[in-house]
């Protein structure tokens, strides 16, 4: 993964897949791909990202790389998704206009595939798009569909107290909420 500066920039405003299992119990939502993300089509892939980590020690799967780590997560019957489905190299970089139509976004993706839980991953991303000033992390009152709503922390090294084991304590209340822990 030695991609120069500009060939990162390059993948801004991409797409990447949903990872959606067949059987969806569980469903992680970040806020949007990175360029990393976008360049190799697997979510949360900058190195140093600690969602596959958090989710290591959560119990969730035995590896941190993302391919692999996907593959055991569709088997648990977990996906990822996100907000806002366009690439860019900081969530910052999104306006808030964009994080309220992408919950519309969200929304479908959830009434299609029935999860038990959605764990939206950033608790900024999550008041701006449900427009929940208040909320804070946790279960939340709303849902969508049959789906409870979890805010759970961002897994972003810029998300700096938040550590690894705090992250999959997190990562784990809501697996468990799901029936997949």
């Amino acid at each position: 993964m030695g991609w120069s500066r500009a060939e990162l920039e390059s993948f801004a405003g991409r797409t990447i897949p949903d990872l959606i299992p067949d059987d969806l119990q569980l469903l992680f939502v970040g806020i949007n791909p990175g360029l990393i993300s976008a360049a190799t089509g697997l979510h949360f892939a900058r190195r140093g990202n600690r969602f596959f980590p958090a989710l290591l020690r959560a119990g969730l799967v035995d590896t941190i790389d993302p391919a692999d780590a996907a593959s055991q997560l569709r088997a648990r019957g977990v996906g990822i998704t996100n907000i806002v489905a366009r690439a860019s190299a900081r969530a910052d970089e999104l306006d808030p206009a964009e994080l309220v139509d992408g919950r519309a976004r969200l929304e479908q993706v959830v009434l299609e595939h029935g999860p038990r839980v959605v764990a939206i991953a950033g608790i900024t991303s999550y008041r701006t798009a449900f427009g929940r000033r208040r909320a804070m992390a946790g279960p939340q009152p709303d849902s969508i569909g049959d789906a409870r709503l979890w805010v759970v922390p961002n897994p972003s090294g810029l998300n700096a107290h938040e550590t690894v084991e705090s992250l999959a304590g997190a990562y784990a209340d809501a697996a468990r909420a799901a029936g997949v822990l």
